[in-house]
């Protein structure tokens, strides 16, 4: 805790002159360490260039020189076969890549967006379905039977005045509390 608090303390005491400095300094050992890197570099290329590319000797006859450019082309055509290779593997692990990529989509799942509500009758879904030739009309309405509705007639009485409704009513009751 008291560590935390001399901490922050000491960084707001930090002024921007001293902040800049520090950050040149670090700027300065980081390009002295990629130089270095690069010199690094050069050596090892030169030093693997000696190792496996020998200097051809020029010096002799015709058929000496014959025989190191068929050496030379021999080499190239092993290098370019080489080269093939590796290009045909990386081609392929790319490939593998991006299908390990869909697999991963695949299991992760995509979501998906939320659909909004659109009106459209069942003559314009068939047209966008079917596009545009195909002229189909759904009137559902059209395939419908005719049915003729039956009237039912009712007691008029039912529809009549309440009263005498209650007074029917209350002889039941009379009857049921009779018996």
């Amino acid at each position: 805790m008291i560590c935390e608090k001399t901490f922050s303390q000491n960084r707001k005491k930090m002024t921007s002159s001293r902040r800049h400095h520090l950050k040149s300094l670090i700027l300065q050992i980081a390009l002295n360490w990629i130089e270095q890197e690069k010199k690094d570099l050069v050596v090892a290329k030169e030093a693997y260039m000696a190792e496996h590319c020998p200097a051809p000797e020029t010096s002799g006859d015709q058929a000496a020189l014959m025989e190191v450019c068929k050496k030379l082309h021999a080499a190239i055509d092993k290098i370019d076969e080489e080269r093939y290779d590796a290009e045909a593997k990386v081609a392929k692990t790319n490939k593998e890549i991006e299908d390990l990529k869909i697999k991963v989509v695949d299991l992760i799942g995509v979501k998906k967006p939320a659909l909004k509500k659109v009106r459209m009758s069942a003559d314009s879904m068939l047209q966008a379905l079917l596009g545009s030739k195909h002229k189909v009309t759904m009137d559902l309405r059209s395939n419908l039977k005719q049915v003729k509705k039956e009237v039912k007639e009712e007691p008029t009485e039912a529809v009549g005045d309440w009263r005498k409704n209650i007074e029917d009513k209350a002889d039941r009751k009379k009857m049921f509390e009779t018996s």
